[in-house]
């Protein structure tokens, strides 16, 4: 006959207790080990036994053991860990809560966002020190994202358009992305490229010449990856009906031709809307990013994108 073994003291937490267990559990900022330790107790205090726990959070049984003996004898102190050796602890915790709130709520003077030298200096603290709060945190005061709202009311429906054009289009539907970059910088080397020869590569002179601006039309055919695009010197509506003339030209009549514009005021005078008036589809308002963006494909050889210091 097996004899019984010893009996285990019952575990049991409080309402406070169980909120803070909970919430160190909920918490992405939690430590991995603190988490688990903090599900243990919560299971043990469910009445489950050691061995339950052990198979639902798939851990050794001993380590059920040791946590929730450490609790009933410590409380939440328990779950913490033995203090290790080394330097105490210079940063408290009311430390990072001030750099943390001065990061989010205020900004430096003469200045539009805090570096980790101007922070340090404001709070006699190291740079080091600084770039570790953030770090922890995921505080990035250097970046910002711009973002955008349409105001279209029917801004779902020509979404859904859109997309269900490019995703499943009709049989022998034709779908092109129209759009234009303008003000692109026509430039040329000052001096003849040296070609490559043995020994020693290709060179170019620094500087450069420029011969004013061009626009380049385009459209993607999406289906095939095909780009018909022209260069005009202007970029009014003149221009983008003879771009569109140049696509009657090129491309085979389909039934069921379907061509995908932005708002923009060239797109919508009263002749370019009837050349549009069988197939258009525009994006919503301010929602241009629904366009594949034919035109963000690189400009002809010698064109260039205007230049921008230090990038």
């Amino acid at each position: 006959m097996s004899r019984p073994g010893p009996k285990i003291p019952p575990l049991s937490v409080t309402g406070a207790q169980r909120v803070l267990l909970e919430g160190w559990v909920r918490r992405r900022a939690t430590a991995q080990a603190l988490a688990l330790r903090s599900r243990i107790v919560l299971e043990c205090a469910k009445g489950h036994s050691i061995m339950e726990v052990s198979r639902r959070l798939r851990i050794a049984p001993d380590t059920v053991r040791t946590w929730r003996r450490r609790f009933i004898e410590r409380g939440l102190d328990g779950l913490c860990g033995k203090p290790r050796p080394g330097v105490p602890r210079k940063i408290t915790d009311a430390d990072v809560e001030r750099v943390i709130v001065k990061t989010l709520e205020e900004r430096p003077k003469n200045a539009t966002h805090w570096s980790t030298r101007s922070m340090a200096a404001a709070t006699s603290m190291s740079q080091s020190t600084i770039s570790r709060i953030w770090r922890a945190f995921a505080l990035a005061p250097h970046r910002s994202q711009t973002f955008k709202l349409s105001t279209d009311p029917l801004f779902i429906d020509k979404v859904r358009d859109v997309l269900g054009l490019y995703l499943d289009p009709p049989k022998k539907a034709l779908v092109l992305c129209v759009d234009e970059k303008s003000q692109i910088q026509a430039l040329d080397r000052s001096q003849p490229v040296l070609p490559m020869v043995p020994g020693v590569p290709e060179r170019r002179s620094h500087d450069y010449v420029r011969a004013g601006t061009t626009t380049l039309f385009a459209a993607l055919e999406v289906a095939i990856g095909k780009v018909i695009g022209s260069l005009h010197r202007c970029h009014r509506a003149a221009e983008f009906k003879k771009f569109l003339t140049k696509l009657d030209r090129e491309v085979p009549a389909s039934p069921q031709d379907h061509m995908i514009l932005d708002n923009y005021a060239t797109h919508k005078t009263p002749d370019i809307k009837r050349w549009l008036l069988t197939h258009p589809q525009f994006t919503p308002t301010s929602a241009s990013w629904l366009n594949l963006r034919a035109c963000a494909i690189a400009p002809p050889e010698g064109l260039q994108q205007p230049r921008t210091r230090g990038h």
